[in-house]
């Protein structure tokens, strides 16, 4: 900023946020006005002083990250991404949350120009922060030189009392200050109101403590329209680099409405035309016309713009001096800032025999990623404290710590929901192939992220291990029965259960070439045969979600098997018991539903012809949703209840895994 801080000029523009906030609630008819209103002054103070960012150029690899984790504040981050010169029209602005228009009820990644991540859900933008700064840092240490700081840029995020109420905030708070994420930074908008009421309602913590307690650097701000204060807190956190810094402001939700100001009137609904009156007359502001941006509002915008277009641009002479004293690393940043993948990776794929097996998915699954991992060095990934049993460290790799940001292994604790977050975060720099693992069971813990994952199309993986009830001994508090099918109503979500070590390797080069969506493993605890046929069909097969593993004969078969996972053992067993009575049955491995029903007719037809109408399914979870691939006249060999604390084989007998239950299904379907 050119002048003072306390200049009219930059009320007039806080004043216009405001407004085109309070305009666009009030247009739709619905929306929240009380955050824009309370956040306005330090929105503009970071955006036009501190955030480095170039409007033209949105996805410039070094900007500043700016994540608004109360989504429901949209209509704050809309105004100022217009403001800012993004490609966001005034007209967008009057179609706030209208069909098809670029500025939806909540911030949308992907949609609107400018929008960092998805947010609504409270906490997960914190979350995703934590996660963009891990991936700061990373690139930093991998790419950085002397003299060349390719990668310095900071993530900035505003939160609510709500955010900090949600545990995934408490999570990836915490697990930023044991890292020591100095790049990070949180202004946190402290307005004492939620929809219910008074926060004191439900929140008497204090907050700040709790922050120091993880480590953070905490400041106040105790008045939210002191540019002056807020402009020194926001420079000090910047100084701040060996550790996050959390900014307390304490700000006034709907501030300037006479009647609605620090209530909760404010939070989730329009003014209303006579208080939208009293606020621009109390406030100075014209009555006519709405959505009014005085030319005086821009000035400082289009300042910050040229600014970040500038350092943009010195940016890249400073990448062209990096490609000339750095030739080697510079050719794997190029391969990174254009989101490809080594060319060879494929060949570092391992191959399995029957005579590597029996193995659980599981180990496969720690096989391929540190084979892979040698030739593709921007995986990283790890565990919810549970490394040992997922298979997910890289063994030629280092943890990732305060000491040690070159580590691709990451250390996320007991925290699923967090972990969630943050590998979507990290995903969302594209510069980083972003793991992370846990049992089934805890995908229930961190669904959220997984949703939102899928909503924003971005390429997080999960490994998922401890599959099925076949875990045995941890019991039925460990051992998912409807977790395939919730993690299968996702959509967008792309999940993959293998049969064998194989599948296991086709399933990683599916979540590893897919760039537009998540994917999901779900593995197994319990060794595995590995067949003979999956060695060359598996790779065409998993892509294709389902293929034929097995048929007896050339003829059509009396009846299909179609199972995923361990069971496809079980399905290729039973059909050995049938075929002795002379029955015809086709075996199919169907590792993905979404994958097979993406195909084309006449391949799913092929598989699944619709002239065999007996069928049967087998799939240790819940038999819901099968009933699409056996029609009316099959069956669904699935559990309907919990598991039970007993070694898996036990398990197998009492819940009715065996070639003999599964036969005699058949046989009754066959009569």
């Amino acid at each position: 900023m050119t002048t003072p801080l306390d200049h009219a000029a930059h009320q007039t523009a806080i004043n216009t946020i405001r407004f085109l906030a309070v305009d666009m609630v009030e247009k739709a008819g619905s929306g929240h006005p009380g955050a824009p209103m309370g956040q306005a002054a330090m929105a503009y103070v970071l955006w036009t002083r501190h955030l480095r960012f170039n409007p033209k150029n949105p996805s410039w690899a070094n900007r500043d990250r700016f994540v608004l984790s109360c989504g429901h504040a949209s209509a704050l981050l809309y105004s100022l991404l217009y403001l800012s010169g993004y490609d966001l029209s005034l007209q967008e602005l009057k179609n706030f949350r209208q069909l098809h228009s670029k500025t939806p009820g909540h911030p949308e990644y992907g949609l609107t120009p400018g929008v960092e991540t998805t947010t609504g859900p409270l906490g997960q933008g914190l979350g995703n922060a934590v996660g963009m700064a891990m991936a700061q840092s990373m690139l930093a240490a991998e790419f950085n030189r002397e003299d060349f700081p390719i990668f310095d840029h900071l993530v900035w995020a505003f939160v609510s009392d709500g955010d900090l109420m949600e545990g995934v905030a408490s999570e990836a708070s915490s697990l930023s200050g044991h890292l020591g994420l100095g790049n990070l930074n949180v202004l946190y908008d402290d307005n004492e109101i939620s929809i219910d009421g008074p926060t004191s309602l439900s929140f008497s913590e204090n907050v700040l403590p709790r922050y120091e307690s993880y480590g953070w650097h905490v400041l106040t701000v105790d008045d939210g329209n002191d540019l002056m204060a807020l402009d020194a807190a926001i420079e000090a956190a910047k100084d701040q680099t060996d550790r996050p810094s959390l900014i307390a402001v304490r700000t006034h939700i709907g501030f300037g409405s006479p009647a609605k100001q620090d209530t909760a009137a404010a939070h989730g609904a329009p003014l209303g035309t006579d208080e939208v009156r009293a606020t621009k007359e109390a406030l100075g502001w014209p009555l006519d016309p709405t959505f009014h941006v005085p030319e005086k509002a821009r000035a400082a915008f289009d300042q910050a713009g040229n600014h970040g277009a500038a350092l943009e641009s010195t940016w890249h002479e400073l990448l062209e001096r990096y490609r000339d004293k750095h030739p080697e690393v510079a050719s794997e940043l190029e391969v990174r800032l254009s989101d490809q993948l080594a060319s060879n990776w494929e060949a570092t794929l391992p191959s399995f025999s029957p005579e590597d097996g029996p193995l659980a998915t599981r180990s496969a699954s720690g096989k391929v990623l540190n084979s892979i991992a040698t030739v593709l060095p921007q995986l990283t990934g790890g565990s919810a404290d549970l490394t040992p049993s997922n298979n997910t460290y890289l063994q030629n790799s280092t943890d990732f710590s305060v000491a040690n940001r070159k580590g691709r292994n990451l250390r996320f604790g007991v925290r699923e929901h967090a972990m969630g977050a943050v590998l979507n975060g990290i995903a969302l720099c594209k510069m980083l192939i972003p793991y992370g693992g846990t049992f089934l069971i805890f995908s229930d813990y961190m669904r959220p992220s997984i949703r939102l994952a899928a909503l924003m199309g971005i390429p997080s993986i999960f490994v998922f291990t401890h599959d099925s009830i076949f875990l045995g001994e941890d019991g039925p508090t460990h051992q998912p029965i409807s977790q395939l099918l919730s993690l299968r109503s996702i959509p967008g979500l792309t999940l993959i259960r293998p049969a064998d070590a194989n599948e296991t390797v086709a399933a990683w080069r599916l979540a590893i070439g897919n760039r537009t969506g998540p994917t999901a493993l779900a593995l197994t605890r319990q060794k595995l045969p590995i067949f003979e046929e999956t060695a060359e069909l598996a790779s065409d097969g998993v892509s294709r979600g389902a293929y034929i593993l097995a048929d007896s004969g050339d003829g059509q078969p009396d009846l299909i098997l179609i199972a995923t996972g361990s069971e496809v053992a079980l399905a290729l067993e039973t059909a050995a018991v049938l075929e002795a009575e002379g029955t015809r049955v086709r075996v199919v491995s169907m590792p993905s539903w979404e994958l097979f029903d993406a195909q084309e007719n006449s391949y799913r037809i092929q598989v699944l012809p619709p002239s065999v109408t007996k069928r049967v399914a087998i799939e240790a979870g819940s038999p819901l949703g099968w009933e699409r691939y056996v029609g009316l006249e099959g069956a669904v060999h699935g559990v309907d209840g919990f598991g039970a604390s007993a070694p898996y084989r036990d398990i197998a007998t009492a819940y009715g895994f065996t070639s003999g239950d599964v036969a005699q299904r058949a046989r009754r379907l066959l009569s």
